[in-house]
């Protein structure tokens, strides 16, 4: 079925084009706002090919798999006439309905936000972390003699590590610039909160201000950097609230010149004195506790805390938590060049793939048909780090698969905990992650995934029963 015809006949199944109100993407999936959801036929949609599964939430949503999604979006503007949005704008038109929620469901929206941020960059990020990770593997074979010091190979690493800098280099400026689109904020500006914070003059205005520790600069109160893209976010937040305020006091005729400066004004002394050494005090705290967990010389606190990570990380995705982990991820980045958090969670759509293979088994033995086809339709997908077709379509529904899968992934995640294996970036988990791994850690990093899936595999079939598979 071609994308053309697939969005047809999803639009029919969504109670036709009448009945869509809005559409958003992001990377898995079409966001669809409809005025009469009793209209929708879900358990045809479920079934479409091409379809992987389906979630209702404050929209109505179709998981479709990275790259699927925003082509059936394109061609959704180009042949319908129905308001498209994005996520945030989507998140807006729903505000009335989300301030009237209790503050669990405000919390949530609050890390989705966080989501927003970051998701229209993934593509950026995981590239970046593919050229910055070819570059060191071409470093590596030339230090050890694989590869010759000649001319064209350096200037492979030269053209690699430009690509993967040219992005990764100013991190703060493409943050700054989406957290600006997600708080309506001018974007250019929010741009500029982002450079400023890695300007070496703060490293002066620190000096001049006593805030700068000349005997160890890292630890500055105020330095070049300081809270990283988490000050930045919270700086176009505050950036978004001032413009918003200043834009009302100013005339007219004068708020093209006047309402950027002042906002930025502001925004920049409160950056300096405020924003930037509290956010900092948090990232370093950030990074320190993960540098403990990674770098900790006793291989029980790394072998139980990846477990509990990667056991624990599909509860978090369900519950809207897991957005909350980006920021996270950007700041030890930053800090340390790469990212040991990743790697660890990446393990838990492993153990899914270990449980659904043994429901597989346990279905052919049944000869449940239909459960089979389902799992044979979203295992290619699962190995590729695509999860939601079997969370949703198999381990979820049947209840305790969800459960085994998770302890099954703990094993891969206390493998890869104890190895130290780092990613140069984050992105699609399962084996279409390995390029996303520092070159000394792909092998151990397949070996995580190859012990979560054994794991989730083993726990699932020893704990659910044959009868358990027959009745779905």
């Amino acid at each position: 079925m071609s994308n053309q015809e697939l969005l047809k006949e999803i639009i029919t199944l969504l109670g036709t084009e009448s009945n869509i109100e809005s559409v958003a993407n992001c990377m898995t999936r079409l966001r669809v706002k409809v005025k009469n959801p009793a209209l929708i036929q879900k358990e045809a949609l479920q079934k479409l090919d091409g379809v992987m599964g389906i979630v209702e939430d404050d929209t109505f949503q179709i998981i479709v798999g990275p790259g699927k999604a925003q082509k059936l979006m394109d061609l959704f503007k180009a042949s319908y006439n129905i308001p498209t949005s994005t996520v945030d704008e989507d998140w807006k038109a729903n505000k009335e309905k989300v301030q009237s929620k209790n503050k669990k469901s405000s919390f949530k929206q609050g890390l989705r936000t966080i989501g927003e941020i970051f998701i229209p960059l993934l593509p950026a990020i995981i590239a970046a972390g593919i050229f910055n990770g070819l570059a060191g593997l071409v470093t590596n074979l030339q230090n050890t003699g694989s590869l010759p010091l000649s001319e064209t190979w350096n200037m492979i690493r030269l053209v690699l590590s430009l690509m993967g800098g040219a992005f990764l280099s100013y991190f703060t400026i493409f943050t700054g610039v989406s957290a600006a689109r997600v708080f309506g904020a001018t974007e250019a500006l929010g741009g500029m909160v982002g450079a400023m914070t890695v300007m070496t003059q703060i490293d002066d205005i620190s000096k001049l201000i006593g805030l700068f520790n000349e005997d160890s600069p890292l630890n500055s109160i105020l330095r070049n950097g300081k809270g990283g893209v988490i000050g930045v976010i919270v700086g176009v937040y505050i950036l978004s609230k001032i413009e918003k305020a200043v834009r009302k006091k100013v005339p007219d005729v004068l708020d093209l010149m006047l309402t950027p400066m002042i906002t930025l004004f502001i925004t920049a002394a409160l950056l300096l004195v405020i924003i930037m050494p509290v956010t900092g005090i948090l990232s370093d705290w950030l990074v320190n506790g993960l540098e403990l967990l990674v770098n900790s010389t006793n291989p029980i606190i790394s072998i139980i805390s990846g477990y509990v990570l990667s056991a624990l990380f599909l509860p978090m995705v369900l519950l809207g938590l897991h957005h909350g982990l980006i920021p996270i991820y950007a700041v030890q980045l930053q800090a340390t060049g790469g990212v040991s958090l990743f790697p660890v969670l990446a393990m838990a759509g492993a153990g899914q793939v270990g449980a659904a293979i043994a429901i597989y088994i346990k279905a052919k033995k049944v000869k449940n048909m239909r459960l089979m086809k389902v799992i044979s339709g979203a295992l290619p997908a699962g190995f590729l780090g695509i999860g939601e077709p079997l969370i949703y379509g198999v381990t979820l529904p049947l209840g305790k698969p969800f459960i085994t899968a998770g302890l099954g992934a703990g094993f891969g995640g206390a493998y890869v905990m104890l190895q130290k294996v780092m990613s140069t970036a984050w992105g699609p988990s399962g084996l279409t992650a390995i390029p996303l791994m520092q070159p000394n850690s792909m092998l151990n990093y397949f070996i995580g995934l190859v012990v979560a899936y054994i794991f989730g595999f083993i726990i699932t079939a020893v704990i659910i029963k044959d009868s358990e598979v027959a009745n779905i």
